[in-house]
């Protein structure tokens, strides 16, 4: 049981990362914010961190050419994890779901020692999510809620009528919060709640089970 739920959580933290390219249109609705969901702002400069963050990371990998060549989609990916944690956030509250310090942390031992280690980890997370290590708390807390809010919502998330039921969820939420994203960045899907074509790990993540898989090439 273990090892499904770390393969599920490095599955899912590298879809995490894979977004396609989306082309920049019109102009600033919001100057400085790359996205504002329910009236709070994700500043620009909070989504350039993220990036940097896990550039400084690839770079200092000894693959470094390889992994930012196959990240290209960077700001869109970042941008449409954080969207979504706002969303799932909302949604794990009126839910009454809540994940506490102690089950991040608990969630990461197991997963890094059927990683092989810490360090092991995190070079893992970030050659198949984008994950820089101070990153990698926050994916864990994503996949946890997510799997608790599932729980609550009574559904089984190993059948379609099961992820339908989490997606609609998710979808009432994200229309409720009214999200408007930069048009530099795509545009946001309330029906499949991600940005643009972005990938939608929060389904798949939670069944998928081939550790061999990697993400497309972005």
């Amino acid at each position: 049981m273990h090892r499904r739920r770390r393969t599920s959580l490095a599955v899912s933290a590298a879809l995490l990362a894979a977004a396609p390219l989306l082309t920049a249109c019109g102009g600033e609705s919001h100057p400085g914010a790359a996205a504002v969901v329910g009236g709070q702002r994700i500043e620009t400069s909070a989504l350039q961190a993220e990036v940097r963050d896990v550039r400084d990371a690839q770079r200092a990998a000894p693959d470094a050419e390889q992994l930012i060549k196959n990240t290209g989609q960077l700001s869109q990916a970042k941008l449409n994890g954080m969207i979504f944690d706002r969303v799932l956030q909302r949604s794990a509250d009126d839910a009454g779901v809540t994940v506490s310090r102690k089950e991040i942390q608990s969630t990461r031992k197991q997963a890094a020692a059927q990683s092989g280690g810490e360090k092991q980890f995190v070079e893992m997370l970030l050659q198949q999510g984008a994950l820089s290590a101070g990153q990698i708390d926050s994916a864990i807390r994503r996949e946890v809620l997510l799997n608790k809010l599932s729980q609550a919502l009574g559904a089984n998330t190993s059948t379609p009528e099961g992820q339908q039921i989490v997606l609609a969820d998710l979808t009432r939420t994200s229309k409720k919060l009214g999200i408007d994203v930069n048009p530099r960045y795509g545009s946001w899907d309330n029906a499949q709640v991600r940005l643009g074509e972005a990938k939608t790990p929060w389904i798949k993540q939670i069944t998928r089970q081939a550790p061999e898989e990697q993400p497309p090439a972005a």
